[in-house]
Formats: C-alpha cells, structure tokens, sequence
C-alpha cells in the first residue's frame, strides 16, 4: 500500500498531532508500506523522513505560529505525481478539495479526526450556539467527502454520528497509543510535599486554567502542594496572575522528550482537565509513566482513566481537588502500578494494525493482505 499522511494546521508546538504522525509512519513503515506525509512549511521543501518522503508545502502563517495550506489543488499536484492507493487527512478545512480529485482517481479517504471541533471552538470563543450550528454545517460536508471517519473516542464520535448515518459513512474508533519504552515507571522518591505536574499548550481549549485553578484549590485548603506546568500559550499571563502566591511553576515548552518523560514519572499526580479533549495523549504518556491522572468527568480523557489510574471530578477547582486527595490517600504503588497497567492496553501497535486494517479495505488491498 501508498499510504498519504496529509496534516494541516500544524505549527512549532503542535504536540499531540506530531508525537501521533510520527508513531503511526513508523509503524506503517515497519509494516512494509510506502508512506508520503505532506505538511505546511515556510517554503516549498521536499526531502526523505526517517519513515518516507516529506513534502512540505509553502503556507502562510494564521496566529500562533500555526501554518495552513490554502491551495489544495498544490497538495493535490503532489499526489497525482506519487499516487497514493490511499490517504488519511487530519484536516477539516481547506484540504476537503482533495478528497474529491481521490473520489474521481479511485482514491480511498479517511478522515482522522484528531478534535471535536464543535466544543473546542465553543472554548476557543465562547460563542455555543453560533459555533454548533456552523460546525454542523462543516461537519454535514466531511461525512460526505470521505470513505471512512475515524475517531479516537466515544466522546469524537458523538460529534459525526447522527450526520454519518445519514449520509452512509462509516465510523470507526481506532484509539491512539503511547510509547510504552520512552515513558515508563521510574524509582519514585517520597515527598512531604504533593507534586502535580500539568503538560499542555497554554490555550483555551485546553483549559489549563483548570489544573492551576486545583493546585490554587488545594494550597487554599493548606496542603502542601507544587505544581509544575510544561507549555506555552496565550493564556500564561492569565494564569500567572491566577497562581501569585501560590506554590506553581511555569517550566515553558520541553521539547526534550526523554527529560519530559523522566519530570512526569517524578510527579505525583498529572492533572489533564480539558472537559473537551477527543482523547488525550498527554493522559496516556502520565499513566505509562506510572503517574495516575485527574481528569474531567467528561470528554475522550475520561475513557482513558478507569477507578485504579486515576480520578475524574466535575470541570471545577474544587471537584478535582477532591479528586486529588482521593487518589492521593491511596498506596503509592498500588496507584502507580495501576497507572502502568492502564496505558499498557494502548500500545501505538494495536493503532498501527487497526488503522492498516482501514486501509486496505478502502484501497481494495484487503484480499492482497489476507491472501
């Protein structure tokens, strides 16, 4: 198979899509397939990944050092040079073009749908019923464009249902996974002093503000707490402000992977509270790394933590204080031992194998595979 990764919309800090382009290349890659991923760029480049050809097409710039490709008939110039038996785009804007040159080329197309659109631009601009109504418009004409619409969540896949049924396109919940090597359980030192630890861009519709507004919580409740935030944004002087006086450090962006990874296996507790993240990456990589997860009692994170690994409270200060304290009255191994156990169902392989398993069948490849 010829296997199109397109993404958009990406810039500098654009994590959780990165880590998840990269995981599922390689495994593609392992698996015997040609991939091609095509990304905005400053300019026009080409050149060889570590798991396939990289284009990068020249895009401009649309607020927080976030690229988008404006002109798909470029991307679709590319494709028809590498031909493609299939492509998965994780774009619901200007890339829809795209999908209709694959429809007339014979061309398989899944849309993976990395956010829910409809709550994350509610966060993003507070405006609800305005956002659902246009929302639903743009979502009516992706059900249509695409063969398949992937999500990563019960909480995605409210977002398409009902418009999928409608027009006949299928829906599959394909989980993503966690690298189970790189963040993993380490000797953890006792501590008179609680240790959070909150990784995630500084924006929105990512509701920091919700774990620092618990650490805040929970110094006004006279524990001894410290809070480590990793990441930048637009809402750091908002949570500065927040957090005076309070025991909250703001570490900025880690691009160190390897060191993140050692900093969350030290903590005590990770607070991920985003009551509308499709999934939760970031959830994952604390769990692997024996650390157990507050989270919302709502959205994809919450499929993620189950009683052992963690707590969910409502989207409050308060709530997931609460939950805070019950996860921190447990016995440390016991926590962190269910914390491993938990991400261990979630291995970027079972990712690779079922999106694969899409792939072919959309491509007409799968009599070939199993033959």
């Amino acid at each position: 198979m010829r296997i199109a990764q397109l993404a958009n919309f990406v810039g500098p800090r654009s994590g959780g899509m990165k880590t998840a382009l990269e995981a599922l290349g390689a495994g593609y890659a392992e698996a015997g397939c040609e991939r091609l991923l095509v990304v905005p760029g400053e300019t026009d480049r080409r050149y060889d990944g570590p798991h396939g050809p990289v284009v990068e097409v020249r895009a401009p710039r649309v607020g927080g050092g976030y690229r988008l490709i404006l002109e798909p008939w470029r991307v679709i110039d590319i494709l028809e040079s590498w031909a493609p038996t299939s492509l998965e785009l994780s774009d619901k804007f200007t890339l829809v073009p795209v999908t209709w040159w694959a429809r007339r080329n014979g061309v398989g197309t899944v849309l993976f749908s990395h956010e829910r659109l409809d709550d994350q631009v509610t966060l993003r601009t507070g405006l609800e019923t305005t956002t659902k109504v246009s929302i639903g418009l743009l979502n009516r004409i992706l059900v249509r464009s695409f063969d398949n619409v992937v999500v990563t969540s019960h909480y995605a896949r409210r977002e398409f249902q009902r418009l999928a049924d409608a027009a006949g396109t299928p829906m599959t919940k394909i989980p993503l996974g966690v690298d189970l090597d790189l963040f993993r359980r380490r000797p953890h030192v006792p501590s008179d002093v609680l240790r959070l630890i909150h990784v995630g861009r500084l924006s929105p519709e990512k509701s920091p503000q919700l774990a620092v507004g618990t650490a805040v919580e929970l110094h006004r409740r006279g524990l001894p707490v410290h809070l480590d935030v990793y990441g930048e944004g637009p809402m750091l002087d908002e949570l500065l402000a927040m957090s005076a006086g309070v025991p909250v450090t703001f570490r900025g962006h880690l691009g160190d992977r390897v060191e993140l990874a050692r900093r969350i296996a030290e903590a005590d507790v990770s607070l991920s509270c985003c009551p509308a993240e499709t999934f939760g990456l970031a959830v994952l990589e604390a769990l692997a790394s024996g650390t157990p997860v507050i989270t919302a009692d709502r959205g994809g994170a919450r499929e993620l933590v189950d009683r052992w690994s963690g707590a969910w409270g409502a989207p409050l200060p308060a709530a997931l204080a609460d939950a805070v304290l019950a996860v921190a009255a447990r016995p440390v191994d016991q926590r962190r031992a269910a914390a491993r156990a938990r991400a261990e169902q979630f291995p970027w392989s079972a990712s690779v194998e079922q999106l694969l398993g899409l792939h072919a069948r959309i491509s007409g490849r799968e009599a070939v595979l199993t033959a």
